[in-house]
C-alpha cells in the first residue's frame, strides 16, 4: 500500500512536471520587448527577424530594425535573409526525397554517379558514400578549399571543386575526426543535379520551397528579382557599419552548401515540417520526406569531443553531427540545430522536438552573431521551464562590453612593422611573375605603379596591395574588405635570390577559416 501511494505521489509530481514544461511559453508581447531589448544592447544591429513554432502551428513570426542603413526599409516576417549554412539542411533533405523515391541509397558509392570524383587516396575515393558528402568525416582539415567560394563572386567551376580533393592532404585517418567542411557540400549537390536531371536550384524550389508555400525563399540569390525586399548584409570598413555590396555569386557553382535565401515566415514551414516528420499541409496529409529518412538526418553520424561543465545550467553529454544538422542533448532533450555564416549575415535555428519547438533567427550585421546566441539561449530558458535566473540581457551587456575590450594586437603589430618599413629596400623583380597552385590555379605578383601587388585569376576580389613586413614576407591588404581576411604571402628565395614559391596565411587570428590560405603551395612558372 506504501509503494502504491509512493507511486502515485511521484506519478503526480512527475506529471505537474510534465505540464509545467508543456505549458511553458512565452507570449507575443514579452517575445518582442525580449528582442527590442537585446537588440538595444546589442550594438550595431541593422536589422532582424524571428520565427517560433510551438504545438504545430507558429506561435511569433516577425521582423525588426531596417534592410538596410541606406534605404531605411523595414524587416518584415517576409524579408528574405541569407541563411548560409542553414541551406545544408535543405540539400540533405533533397537527398533524402531522392532516397524515398528509389533513386539513390545513401550508402551508395559518389563515383557511381560522378565517376571523375577523386579523393586524396584510391581507397577513399572508392569508398566515399553518399553520407560521407554530409558529415564532416572525410580526413580532410577544417574549410580546406573554401577559397574556391571565399568571396563568393569567384569564377571557379564545380569541375573546379571536383578536381581539388585529390590535391589537399588530410589531416586526420578518412571517418574518424569531425572538420568542418563546404565543398563536399557542393559535390552533394552536384549529385542531386546528376541524379535528378535538373540543378539543385530548380530541385530545391520545386520539391522543397513551392510545395511548402515558402514564397519568400530562393535556392539562390540570383534568383531574387526583387532585391528591394531583401535584407542587405552590413560590415564594418574602417570601424565604420555600412551596407555590403550584394553581388549575385558564382552561377558556376551551385548552392548547396550555403545558398539559400529565405524569410523567418518562411523559415517556420520549414520547422514545422521537420517537427512533423516530413509531413506538412493542413491536415498533414502530404509527405516532404519520410520519417524514416528524418530519422537518419537527424542521427549522429559524426561525433564531436565534448567537455560537460557542471556548473553550466544548460546540461549537456553529447554532440555531433547528423545530415546537415548538429545533434546533441539539452538538459534532457535531443536538440537539432545548426547557425550560418556569411559575409554581414548570421543565421541560427533550433529544433527540440519533443517540445515541439522551433527557432529560427536571422540578422544582417556583422558581429551581431552574439545577438542569436542571446535570443536563443533566453528562448530555451523560457520554452524549457530551466529557471536558470540568469539576467541574459546583462549578460549580453557585458559581453559587449568584453567584445570592445578584444584588439587584434597581433595584426595591429603587424601593420605598425610595415609602416616602420615602409622605406625598406627590396628588389620586386625578385618576386613578379605568375605562381600556381594545383587546386587555386593561377596568381600573379606584379609591379602596379612601383608597388607589388597580388591578383588571383579565378577570384578577382582576392586582389590587393603587397606592402613589405620582413625578410621575404609581404602583408597583402585585399580590396575585399567584406570580411577580415588579409593575408601574409612568404616568399621562399632560390640560388639566385628570385622567388620560387610562396606560402600564405592569414594575418589576424580572428580570419573566418573559409579563409584557407595555408592550404596554398604556389610555385612559379614564370616571371612574366
Amino acid at each position: 500500500m506504501k509503494n502504491l501511494k509512493k507511486q502515485f505521489v511521484f506519478g503526480l509530481l512527475a506529471l505537474s512536471i510534465t505540464l509545467t514544461t508543456l505549458n511553458a511559453q512565452m507570449s507575443a508581447n514579452q517575445i518582442d520587448s525580449l528582442v527590442l531589448k537585446a537588440m538595444k544592447t546589442v550594438n550595431n544591429t541593422v536589422g532582424f527577424s524571428i520565427g517560433i513554432v510551438k504545438n504545430g502551428k507558429v506561435l511569433h513570426s516577425k521582423g525588426y530594425g531596417l534592410t538596410s542603413v541606406e534605404t531605411n526599409k523595414n524587416v518584415t516576417e517576409n524579408t528574405p535573409f541569407g541563411i548560409a549554412s542553414n541551406s545544408k539542411a535543405f540539400t540533405s533533405a533533397a537527398l533524402a526525397i531522392l532516397v524515398d523515391q528509389g533513386k539513390l541509397k545513401w550508402e551508395d558509392k559518389v563515383i557511381d554517379y560522378i565517376p571523375e570524383f577523386k579523393m586524396y587516396n584510391d581507397y577513399v575515393t572508392n569508398n566515399f558514400n553518399i553520407q560521407d558528402l554530409l558529415t564532416h568525416r572525410s580526413g580532410l582539415g577544417l574549410g580546406v578549399g573554401d577559397l574556391m567560394i571565399f568571396p563568393n563572386d569567384s569564377n571557379f567551376t564545380i569541375d573546379d571543386v571536383l578536381n581539388s580533393f585529390q590535391h589537399f592532404k588530410p589531416t586526420s585517418s578518412f571517418r574518424t575526426k569531425f572538420d568542418y567542411d563546404n565543398l563536399l557540400y557542393l559535390v552533394a549537390g552536384e549529385l542531386t543535379a546528376r541524379v535528378s536531371g535538373q540543378s539543385w536550384e530548380s530541385f530545391i524550389d520545386e520539391n522543397i520551397l513551392k510545395p511548402l508555400g515558402m514564397k519568400n525563399s530562393y535556392a539562390s540569390l540570383a534568383n531574387i528579382a526583387d532585391t528591394e525586399t531583401m535584407a542587405i548584409p552590413h560590415g564594418f570598413i574602417e570601424n565604420t557599419l555600412i551596407a555590403l555590396d550584394t553581388k549575385k555569386g558564382n552561377t558556376n557553382m551551385n548552392g548547396a552548401a550555403g545558398g539559400i535565401w529565405s524569410s523567418a515566415a518562411d523559415m517556420c514551414q520549414w520547422l514545422l515540417t521537420q517537427l512533423n516528420q516530413g509531413k506538412y499541409g493542413t491536415d498533414l496529409s502530404t509527405v516532404l520526406f519520410s520519417e524514416q529518412q528524418q530519422q537518419e538526418m537527424w542521427r549522429m553520424h559524426t561525433s564531436i569531443p565534448k567537455q560537460s561543465d557542471p556548473n553550466s545550467p544548460f546540461k549537456s553529454h553529447f554532440y555531433g553531427y547528423g545530415l546537415g544538422w548538429f545533434v546533441s542533448d539539452f538538459n534532457g532533450y535531443l536538440k537539432i540545430e545548426h547557425t550560418g555564416l556569411i559575409a554581414g549575415m548570421a543565421s541560427e535555428v533550433i529544433l527540440i522536438p519533443e517540445l515541439e519547438l522551433g527557432i529560427v533567427l536571422l540578422n544582417n550585421s556583422e558581429k551581431s552573431g552574439m545577438l542569436n546566441g542571446l535570443i536563443s539561449y533566453a528562448l530555451l530558458d523560457e520554452f524549457l521551464n530551466l529557471n536558470t535566473g540568469i539576467n541574459w540581457i546583462e549578460m549580453a551587456s557585458g559581453m559587449q562590453q568584453q567584445r570592445g575590450n578584444m584588439i587584434d594586437k597581433e595584426a595591429e603589430t603587424v601593420w605598425q612593422e610595415i609602416d616602420s618599413n615602409k622605406n625598406a629596400a627590396y628588389n620586386k623583380k625578385n618576386y613578379i611573375g605568375v605562381y600556381e597552385d594545383d587546386w587555386f590555379g593561377k596568381v600573379e605578383v606584379f609591379d602596379n605603379d612601383g608597388e607589388l601587388w597580388f591578383k588571383s585569376y579565378k577570384s578577382p576580389r582576392l586582389n590587393g596591395k603587397m606592402s613589405y613586413y620582413k625578410d621575404d614576407t609581404f602583408a597583402i591588404k585585399w580590396e575585399y574588405q567584406d570580411m577580415n581576411a588579409d593575408a601574409f604571402a612568404m616568399f621562399s628565395l632560390g640560388e639566385n635570390g628570385k622567388s620560387e614559391s610562396i606560402k600564405m596565411k592569414g594575418i589576424s587570428r580572428f580570419i573566418d577559416f573559409s579563409f584557407d590560405f595555408q592550404d596554398l603551395n604556389l610555385n612559379r612558372i614564370s616571371e612574366n
